[in-house]
């Protein structure tokens, strides 16, 4: 048995014993063996420690849950990352509450170039839903790192959108890795490991509790360059994770809603107490981050190159250069064209794939 990891897992296990403690003492003896190895009055010394507490190590004997965790760690090739790892999470060095002990199973770096989370409410609307997939989509092409919660809603909707896309994605747990919850996510999150990964700070059997989420949420705000929230009422768990971000100095991005929506009232909120930047896209966080550098404009297709268009056609799709969306109404309005003219050219051009219909007599470019 790996001795040094065993006193790390320990070391959590100890009543009043708390991550900032742990810092300080890591600080003070290098090691987690060091801090067991110590005396009774060197750990007294040390800032914040005091006698209850030195007294709570030097008595701590429960090696056999520590025993029982090594073995579920080496069974399923659990990598446990204690926060002197060189492949801990390096951002949440900055953080002074950051967890002192990680377990971890996937693939992706913790440590990449970009990494932000999306979060959300549990009940999403439409709107919610279609920004969450767009933006995913659109970010996708930024070599950035998705984390979230894997919980129902805009969670696990950003998780699944970014294994469509590609992008590397992470779920932070608020249990042990024995169990996924929910239950329904079990095959996302199976994904996860071929396409990033799960994290936790929670040992094997560790129920999802209610209390471990606003820790859980501790996490996905600190390991992340930035947060983004769509869509969140003016109380839970997203706002918890806007908070602790805007307290980590990390940026913090809404969506705006409808003024009398309740799905929007928690972004408006973190909007206007000046917490989060309000972006309608992907291009405003590229933009804030500095991250647009990289990303190769796609340039515009001219169309009347590669289509045979007839003059009834060019004169349909020159409204469209101006306003991507149109009603079928502004097209009769706004040509010299007779309504079966307007219908023919409409029809052409949604057989070669320049336009796209939609619900209420809509158009869109493609």
């Amino acid at each position: 048995m790996p001795q040094e990891l065993m006193y790390q897992i320990a070391l959590t296990r100890i009543p009043l014993i708390g991550d900032v403690i742990i810092k300080k003492l890591l600080e003070t003896f290098g090691s987690a063996g060091n801090i067991f190895r110590a005396k009774k009055y060197e750990l007294e010394k040390t800032e914040t420690v005091g006698a209850v507490r030195a007294a709570a190590i030097h008595h701590f004997r429960d090696f056999a849950a520590v025993e029982k965790e090594i073995a579920f760690i080496e069974k399923y090739r659990i990598r446990p990352l204690f926060r002197t790892d060189p492949a801990y999470p390096q951002r949440l060095h900055h953080c002074y509450d950051s967890p002192a002990l990680l377990y971890y199973k996937g693939n992706a770096s913790l440590n990449p170039p970009r990494i932000l989370n999306i979060v959300g409410t549990r009940h999403p609307s439409v709107y919610g839903k279609t920004v969450c997939e767009q933006l995913v989509k659109d970010l996708a092409m930024a070599n950035i790192t998705l984390v979230s919660g894997l919980a129902y809603g805009i969670d696990i909707l950003a998780h699944k959108t970014a294994l469509a896309t590609g992008m590397p994605t992470i779920g932070v747990l608020a249990h042990g890795l024995d169990r996924i919850y929910p239950q329904a996510h079990k095959q996302v999150a199976v994904q996860m490991l071929e396409q990033g990964g799960l994290l936790t700070e929670f040992m094997s059997h560790t129920e999802p509790d209610r209390q471990n989420f606003p820790k859980r949420n501790r996490i996905v705000a600190g390991i992340c360059d930035a947060t983004v929230v769509i869509e969140s009422g003016i109380q839970g768990g997203s706002l918890i994770t806007a908070d602790l971000a805007f307290g980590y100095n990390r940026d913090v991005f809404c969506i705006p809603g409808r003024i009398h929506d309740a799905h929007a009232a928690g972004c408006h909120h973190l909007i206007k107490n000046n917490k989060a930047m309000l972006v309608t896209g992907a291009a405003d966080i590229l933009q804030v981050m500095g991250w647009d550098e990289a990303i190769k404009p796609v340039p515009t297709v001219q169309r009347e190159l590669f289509l045979q268009l007839t003059e009834d056609e060019k004169q349909i799709l020159a409204l469209f250069r101006e306003k991507t969306q149109r009603h079928l109404e502004e097209l009769y309005l706004q040509t010299c064209l007779s309504g079966s003219q307007v219908a023919t050219a409409v029809f052409n051009l949604e057989m070669q794939s320049v336009l796209k219909s939609l619900p209420g007599q809509r158009y869109e470019l493609v």
